[in-house]
């Protein structure tokens, strides 16, 4: 069984899952891939590591680092795995390219290359945004390029976390 419940962010509303122990998802609100890793019979309970995930976003949302990951479950292919552990290394308020990302899933895989495109396709599949943050992956001339949520999310939270914008 699978749990949600939900977070009121300066940004819209957020929708999280659980599978009882660990987080298995967390959206934006009507983003794009909206839930797609939520079972279709689920109810709304609250849970301890709702609680912890409601903790970190609180902290994320005042435009600090939490310095804690609550436990999550990921629910994917092992390339999208890999592509989502990497981004768990992205450090608050830097970027990487997909194509960094690509190289170290090549590398990782023994491979000379890795589709950029691939990782692009793996990012936005991303089911637990911000805290897997997604919205750090940019283009390799380091423009903003697609993210789930939207673009003008993505740009407030880049900002944010740089110190040039208050989302609450």
């Amino acid at each position: 069984m699978e749990y949600t419940c939900h977070y009121d962010s300066p940004l819209g509303g957020i929708t999280l899952a659980s599978d009882g122990e660990a987080l298995t998802g967390l959206w934006f609100d009507g983003q794009k891939y909206f839930a797609a890793t939520l079972d279709e019979e689920h109810e709304e309970k609250e849970l301890p590591v709702f609680e912890q995930a409601k903790r970190w976003l609180d902290i994320y949302f005042c435009g600090k680092e939490p310095g804690f990951t609550p436990p999550l479950s990921m629910k994917a292919t092992p390339f999208r795995k890999d592509v989502w552990e990497i981004m768990l290394t992205i450090p608050f308020g830097q970027t990487m390219t997909y194509k960094e990302i690509a190289e170290k899933i090549a590398k990782k895989r023994g491979l000379s290359s890795m589709s950029a495109q691939a990782v692009g396709s793996a990012v936005a599949h991303n089911a637990m945004s911000l805290i897997i943050p997604c919205h750090r992956v940019v283009g390799t001339d380091g423009s903003l390029t697609g993210y789930a949520g939207g673009m003008d999310k993505k740009e407030r939270l880049l900002a944010m976390e740089r110190g040039e914008d208050e989302a609450t």
